[in-house]
């Protein structure tokens, strides 16, 4: 199909997903429970790690998470004793246990208490075309308190050629504003024109199909292509497209 009919064919399946239905069965569910732009951002965060596998498990499990937090994550990080994270243990969602819970918790505490925030590292470290950047920079952040290595998987590094998916995805939850009440758009200093779409195997796939990757890895070469491409469909808000790439995939077996 000619451009012209790709943007026509995937605005329309933006407007098919992008809309509330769409909270239903989508982790982004976990965040929409809160109301405080740092519970937002902090289930957000958490929910975001461990998203990968089976949507269902997901959510059991990111709901599992802010039940162990009192359901008020960001004062359960700001304020939690040493003996309030014996609850977390036995808490696992494949790799990730509660080892690497109780470090991330401590690692966010860290984050809000010496650096202000996620969205201040964010808006700090992103550069004008890309948050990239900052997602390095938010790892190196992140780890700098005594930590167990294999923790550090859990934080994609896209300058180590990662797509960074999972993170990519909570900064669209974060970033972009879409007006149907799916992404949040709380955090003002960034703009969607920054924004990387969610790069995973059905996104990758679809992408694929409609000509908008020709690399087969998932990798961040290919996230760069993608990007590249989805720019020129819609400067403005280019990752809204992960709507239409990941519903085609998931909903639709394209």
């Amino acid at each position: 199909m000619t451009k012209t009919e790709l943007k026509d064919f995937l605005n329309e399946k933006v407007i098919q997903y992008n809309n509330p239905k769409f909270i239903e069965s989508d982790p982004i569910q976990i965040p929409h429970q809160y109301n405080l732009k740092e519970d937002i951002e902090i289930s957000g965060f958490l929910t975001s790690t461990i998203a990968w596998g089976n949507r269902k498990m997901i959510i059991k499990n990111a709901n599992r998470m802010m039940e162990l937090m009192g359901n008020s994550p960001f004062d359960f990080v700001m304020n939690h004793k040493e003996h309030h994270l014996e609850k977390i243990d036995g808490f696992v969602h494949r790799t990730f246990n509660s080892k690497d819970l109780t470090y991330f918790i401590k690692a966010l505490n860290h984050i809000y208490t010496n650096h202000n925030g996620l969205e201040k590292v964010f808006s700090k470290y992103s550069n004008e075309s890309s948050t990239q950047p900052a997602i390095h920079k938010l790892k190196q952040l992140f780890f700098e308190k005594s930590h167990l290595q294999r923790t550090e998987k859990h934080i994609s590094d896209p300058l180590k050629g990662s797509a960074a998916k999972r993170i990519n995805m909570f900064l669209r939850w974060m970033v972009r504003d879409d007006t149907t009440g799916v992404d949040f758009g709380i955090w003002k200093s960034l703009s969607p024109t920054q924004l990387s779409c969610p790069l995973d195997v059905h996104s990758g796939n679809v992408a694929r199909k409609l000509g908008l990757i020709a690399r087969k890895q998932n990798d961040a070469k290919a996230l760069a292509e993608l990007d590249k491409n989805l720019r020129e469909l819609d400067a403005n808000d280019p990752v809204k497209y992960d709507f239409a790439l990941f519903g085609l995939g998931v909903f639709e077996g394209f």
